[in-house]
Parts: C-alpha cells; sequence; structure tokens
C-alpha cells in the first residue's frame, strides 16, 4: 500500500470512530466520516489536478470532531471561536500524528497543517479551494437541518457568513446545488448582502 492509500485508510478508520451518524439515501454513516469522503469528492471535482496535500487535508480536515464537543465551551461567539480555534489545532495535530506513521517527511506534513489551519485564505489558492469545499459540503448536506432551530433572520446570516469565505468560483459552484424552495430562497437573500 502506498503512503497516500495508507493516511487515506488511517484517517477514515479514525473517523469512523464517530458516534455521532448522519443517514444519506437510506444509509447511515459514521457523521465525520460521511462528511470527510463528501469534502474529498468537492476537492476532486473543483480541482481535478489537486495536490497531495490537499488530498490529504480534506480527508482529514475536521478528524476526531466529536472529541471536543461545543458543549464544552461558553455560549456565545467568543466561546464559539474559542472552540473552532482549539478544534483546528487538533485536527492538524491528529492528521499529523497519521502522516508521520504513513511515511510523510515534515515539510509536506506542514504544509498540510497550512491547509488544515486555512492559513492565508484569498490568497493561497489551494486554501480557497478548501474553504470552498467546505462550504459546498456544508450546504449541500447540513445547511437546511438549520431550519427548525433558528430563525430566518440567523439562517441568512450564517449564510452570508460563509458565502463570504467563498470565492467567485465556489459562489457559483454553491448556485448548482439542489436546494428546497426555501433554502434558496435564504441562499438568494444571503448574496444580495454580500459587498
Amino acid at each position: 500500500m502506498n503512503r497516500l492509500s495508507l493516511a487515506f485508510e488511517s484517517f477514515d478508520a479514525y473517523n469512523k470512530q464517530d458516534p455521532n451518524t448522519y443517514t444519506w439515501e437510506g444509509k447511515i454513516y459514521p457523521q465525520e466520516y460521511f462528511l470527510a469522503l463528501k469534502l474529498h469528492e468537492t476537492i476532486v471535482h473543483l480541482d481535478s489536478q489537486a495536490s497531495e496535500e490537499l488530498l490529504l487535508a480534506s480527508r482529514s480536515q475536521h478528524i476526531g470532531r466529536w472529541e471536543i464537543p461545543r458543549d464544552q465551551y461558553p455560549d456565545g461567539r467568543t466561546g464559539y471561536l474559542e472552540w473552532r480555534r482549539t478544534l483546528a489545532n487538533y485536527h492538524a495535530d491528529k492528521a499529523s500524528a497519521i502522516l508521520e506513521k504513513s511515511g510523510y517527511d515534515s515539510s509536506f506534513i506542514e504544509r498540510v497543517q497550512q491547509l488544515i489551519l486555512k492559513k492565508k485564505i484569498k490568497v493561497d489558492p489551494e486554501v480557497q479551494t478548501l474553504e470552498n469545499a467546505l462550504c459546498l459540503v456544508f450546504l449541500q448536506y447540513q445547511y437546511e437541518d438549520f431550519f427548525p432551530k433558528y430563525s430566518a433572520e440567523k439562517i441568512v446570516n450564517i449564510l452570508r457568513k460563509s458565502l463570504l469565505k467563498m470565492d467567485e468560483k465556489g459562489r457559483a459552484e454553491a448556485l448548482k446545488l439542489h436546494y428546497s424552495d426555501q433554502g434558496l430562497k435564504y441562499i438568494q437573500e444571503a448574496l444580495a448582502l454580500l459587498p
């Protein structure tokens, strides 16, 4: 087995431990395993020549996410941002350990970490591709689950923040996805709020 296949297999085995589940087309998956596969598929769709580093970052972007629950941090924006920072570093560390065991050297691992931590977004094209893909996976597989939880204003604000992180290519891809009538209406409202 080559090192890429070994790393993918190790990432997948780790994410299959997620106790949270996601049901898609009648089949139940460990949630982070499913989302990692979909993020990887989306990266390949956006960039058929994606680098090995970007492919690995996509498959490990949220590795072990369930191990640091949101409710361990205070409510509100400050607590949310602290949780996200902690998670990003946790994912980068987990991925690095697996990559090292899979035979990658330190400079290669450092690049994967930069991608996972989304350093130089809007400047580094690979980081932007990863951010586009993350937003597209959210829109396709998670976004409409928010409807019962939040007000229309909150949903539009969440969408606006996601769309701001994307570039024009990412937003064009977002408009190709299938939404309910209400889902599309919220997205159009969020797009209208962009600078």
